[in-house]
């Protein structure tokens, strides 16, 4: 009798399945609606930063001034001594026989921009012709040359890192006119045995022209041999005396953000 009721049972519930198709399931609450404010927070709010003034060449609010046309208190030669290029009328232009300048502050991820002129009666060819150089860090150089009609290797012309990747285009002024780079660099991260965990890299733009996007930066930047890795905390921005025998370049307007 018990064996027949079991099969009674499960001959009812085949009927009900049967019947209705499927055995009803939990119901669940639906999800909400969404809105426009759910996707909106508000805070922190992003610092207030005043834009410099085109006009007068002035810079951002927040931003560390290193030369403003009036002196080098900003800069020092490499063995310490006071930076000793000639400043005058708003300018510094490099003085071969001195040297190298580099900023008495050292800085890690950083916007920089500075507005560097090739003299007029610009003289040489390929290297040899309005050669400089921006060191980020001291470590990697975005190159400062005269490739206004002026070819040489690329990975050596304006605005390459200097012997590693060419720039995505030549955006030369001609030699009297001012051109501007405005670089984004972002610092390393070294592992402890000294290899590079997140590598450097780089965004150049060069009067309103993007000659670098977001490059990786491969080592240093080397004139003879290839990029080495070598650890390093944060550095100075550095600009370069050229040995060539060509007029000396010009810069003004050079400020810094640290980021």
């Amino acid at each position: 009798m018990e064996r027949i009721n079991v099969i009674r049972l499960a001959a009812a519930a085949l009927a009900v399945v049967t019947t209705f198709g499927v055995v009803a399931q939990k119901k669940y609450p639906e999800r909400e609606k969404m809105t426009p404010g759910m996707s909106e927070y508000w805070t922190p709010q992003p610092k207030i930063v005043t834009p410099g003034n085109i006009t007068t060449n002035s810079a951002p609010s927040d931003a560390i001034v290193l030369f403003d046309g009036k002196d080098l208190s900003a800069w020092q030669s490499p063995n310490g001594d006071p930076a000793a290029w000639d400043v005058h009328d708003g300018v510094m232009t490099v003085n071969k026989k001195k040297g190298d300048i580099l900023t008495k502050q050292k800085f890690d991820n950083f916007q920089l921009h500075l507005e560097w002129c090739v003299p007029e009666n610009i003289s040489g060819s390929s290297q040899a012709r309005g050669n400089s150089g921006v060191f980020l860090q001291d470590m990697y150089e975005v190159q400062i040359l005269d490739c206004y009609n002026n070819e040489t290797y690329v990975n050596g012309q304006t605005g390459s890192i200097y012997k590693q990747t060419p720039p995505l285009a030549n955006a030369m002024r001609k030699p009297g006119e001012w051109n501007v780079y405005d670089i984004i660099y972002t610092a390393p991260v070294f592992k402890e045995d000294g290899t590079y965990r997140v590598p450097p890299t780089v965004t150049v733009i060069q009067n309103g022209v993007v000659l670098q996007n977001n490059t990786t930066i491969l080592g240093t930047t080397e004139y003879i041999g290839f990029p080495r890795v070598v650890k390093h905390g944060a550095g100075p921005i550095r600009l370069q005396s050229h040995g060539d025998p060509s007029e000396p370049i010009s810069f003004r307007n050079i400020w810094i953000r640290e980021m």
